[in-house]
């Protein structure tokens, strides 16, 4: 079994910041690709940030220069660092991670449970 376990979301007002962070846990030989995603009531869920294992990043263009991606291999974990957030931010932010459990794989994606993000005054 593998688990994806969120954390750090809340309510916060525009202007300010939140840190999420996602760690992964179980039978793991190895995470690969880890992201973030989010999901806005009425509209489907969409990448927001991406991180491979060597810390190649990308983002989607409403995110650069407010968030930053980060991982930490050694814990399965990654992280995303928001400032400057605003009401369209609003969401329920899911991570993901493609984890092969064997050497010969195959790999698969894990989801976690989701954290609402709020962004109101």
């Amino acid at each position: 079994q593998v688990q994806l376990v969120e954390s750090g979301g809340g309510l916060v007002q525009p202007g300010g910041s939140l840190r999420l962070s996602c760690a992964a846990s179980g039978s793991i030989f190895r995470v690969y690709a880890m992201g973030w995603y989010r999901q806005a009531p009425g509209k489907q869920r969409d990448l927001v940030a991406s991180i491979t294992r060597d810390n190649s990043s990308t983002y989607v263009d409403s995110a650069k220069g407010r968030f930053t991606i980060s991982r930490n291999n050694a814990k399965n974990t990654v992280y995303l660092q928001m400032n400057n957030l605003k009401p369209e931010d609003t969401a329920v932010y899911y991570c993901n991670a493609r984890i092969f459990r064997t050497l010969l794989g195959p790999a698969s994606d894990y989801w976690g449970q989701g954290t609402q993000v709020t962004v109101s005054s």
